[in-house]
């Protein structure tokens, strides 16, 4: 029953991992999840605060990458209606799949910076924003998602 277990932990945080590129799972919470299931049925513990940490870590990251592209649009010169862009972009972005994610921020901040009478270079530049809070994001969470994965392996080695 206890490999069954690990098993199911370790497709848990691969789910995770690939979540970190693909919209549609939850990403790190997937990952975390195994490790919740590793610790708390099989005899392969973390200690609390490590649990803890880990909790308030995938929080922060999750918080981050919704805000993290809006963000990169401010940064590189855009407005308001170009970070509302942006996060409409998003919002419809995440029912389109992997592109849709990439493509939904650029394309709202670009087209909310047009609708500010920017000119094309500025509302490029705004939307390039967009995209590199995107792949900031994602890079991060194929960060904490290896990292997890090593702890996982890790303990059970």
């Amino acid at each position: 029953m206890e490999i069954l277990v690990i098993v199911l932990s370790a497709l848990l945080i691969l789910a995770g991992i690939a979540g970190s590129l693909l919209p549609v799972l939850p990403g790190l919470p997937l990952s975390y999840l195994g490790l919740l299931l590793l610790h708390f049925a099989t005899d392969y513990t973390f200690s609390t605060l490590f649990l803890v940490v880990w909790a308030v870590v995938i929080l922060v990251i999750q918080l981050l990458d919704y805000y993290v592209p809006i963000w990169g649009t401010r940064r590189f010169g855009g407005t308001k209606k170009g970070v509302w862009g942006s996060t409409i972009g998003l919002l419809v972005g995440l029912f389109m799949g992997p592109w849709g994610i990439i493509l939904g921020p650029f394309l709202g901040a670009f087209i909310g910076e047009q609708l500010s009478h920017k000119d094309i270079q500025q509302s490029f530049q705004s939307a390039l924003g967009s995209f590199i809070g995107i792949v900031f994001g994602a890079i991060i969470k194929l960060i904490a998602g290896g990292m997890m994965l090593y702890y996982f392996i890790a303990r059970i080695v």
